[in-house]
């Protein structure tokens, strides 16, 4: 009677691992925000879900927080093309990175943009949402456009100043994304949807 107790227990136990490594792996992740560059949006520290399946139905769209795998080289600011120093990257290196980054769309593929003032300007139309921090002036411009390739994205960070995205090294291609953000479950006094 005992043994068999101990093998459902087991059994049980293996079952709700197998569940939660299955959610993980296809549905939702946890991830927890390691820097200060998508404040005052995400603080470090804060913890998020992040669906891995919404973009199976549906495409990323601007002003999506999204996890993903920036391109090799990004930690040092790496371009994979060579451009002047008025224009943000226009093409990432092609391999990606093993780590993970958090940053909010700004533009979609085929979209032109530059960035003034830490304000990305997406087919000439300069965006100002209040979500963003932004850089000083005259710190953060790019007034000389790019055309983002296709099937791939724009990210940057809501702390402008204090975000490495695709500025210097260059769009994402939309298999690098892991999923959407949608829901933030740490702090208490912070839970709540993106």
């Amino acid at each position: 009677m005992r043994g068999n107790s101990l093998v459902e227990l087991v059994l049980i136990v293996g079952v709700a691992l197998a569940l939660a490594l299955g959610i993980q792996a296809f549905l939702v992740k946890p991830y927890r925000i390691p820097s200060e560059s998508m404040e005052p949006t995400l603080d470090v520290g804060q913890r998020v879900l992040v669906s891995r399946f919404n973009y199976k139905f549906s495409d990323p769209d601007r002003g999506d927080i999204v996890v993903f795998h920036p391109p090799e080289g990004a930690s040092s600011n790496e371009c994979g093309a060579s451009h002047p120093e008025n224009q943000v990257c226009p093409r990432p290196i092609p391999r990606e990175d093993s780590v993970n980054f958090i940053k909010r769309i700004v533009a979609l593929p085929g979209d032109t943009v530059s960035v003034r003032n830490g304000y990305a300007v997406v087919n000439g139309k300069e965006q100002h949402p209040d979500y963003i921090r932004p850089c000083s002036p005259g710190t953060c411009d790019f007034p000389r456009p790019i055309k983002v390739p296709p099937d791939h994205f724009f990210m940057m960070g809501d702390n402008r100043g204090a975000s490495d995205d695709s500025r210097f090294w260059g769009p994402v291609p939309e298999d690098w994304i892991i999923g959407q953000a949608f829901f933030t479950y740490w702090p208490v006094g912070r839970v709540g949807i993106l």
